[in-house]
């Protein structure tokens, strides 16, 4: 039987900086991650019988982590890869309009990422994050930062997945409302065939 379990993490007394889409980069690992490395907003387990995945919301940015046998992956948006680890480190890259990226790993398991980074009009923008902020708060995984507010509309983390028997899907939008500009990522965790 799948369980699913989401654990609420108290955002500390110190708030972090507010992040900018332009200074962010994306990393992939072959390795976890130490939690330590970051301030987690939110965080969300899911187990498989073939793995196990879990999500953290680490303000405008996301750590995914799916660990199937002795392999492990992690995806990472971050923006400050000087404080990460450099071993394990499979790919990284700076966001800039839209990008693919696919990967092999050993055991059979697949990694593929669609991103998009989309710059909007003023008159576009608020349309844009009403309609996703209506989405979201209906699903089970969405974070708004009131705090970094810009003419009313607060930044955003909004994270779907699906876990399937054999692969694992996020879909990522993080709003950057005082930046018009709206991140998308798309990745999905493929298996190799049981052994």
């Amino acid at each position: 039987m799948d369980a699913f379990s989401e654990d609420i993490v108290e955002r500390g007394q110190t708030k972090p900086p507010k992040q900018r889409v332009d200074e962010l980069q994306f990393c992939l690992y072959q390795r976890a991650i130490h939690p330590e490395l970051f301030h987690i907003d939110r965080v969300k387990r899911v187990e498989q019988v073939r793995y196990q995945a879990e999500i953290w919301v680490v303000g405008l940015t996301h750590v995914v982590t799916v660990q199937a046998g002795s392999q492990i992956l992690t995806e990472l948006i971050t923006e400050d890869a000087e404080m990460l680890p450099k071993v394990g480190l499979a790919s990284s890259f700076r966001f800039r309009g839209e990008r693919d990226h696919a990967q092999s790993f050993g055991d059979g398991m697949k990694y593929i990422l669609s991103t998009q980074v989309e710059r909007m009009t003023p008159q576009l923008f608020p349309a844009t994050h009403r309609d996703y902020v209506h989405h979201a708060q209906g699903r089970e995984f969405f974070v708004s930062f009131d705090e970094w507010a810009h003419e009313g509309l607060a930044p955003f983390t909004f994270i779907d997945f699906d876990a399937r028997a054999t692969e694992f899907h996020i879909h990522a939008f993080h709003a950057f409302p005082e930046e018009l500009t709206l991140l998308k990522t798309q990745s999905i965790f493929e298996l190799g065939k049981a052994t």
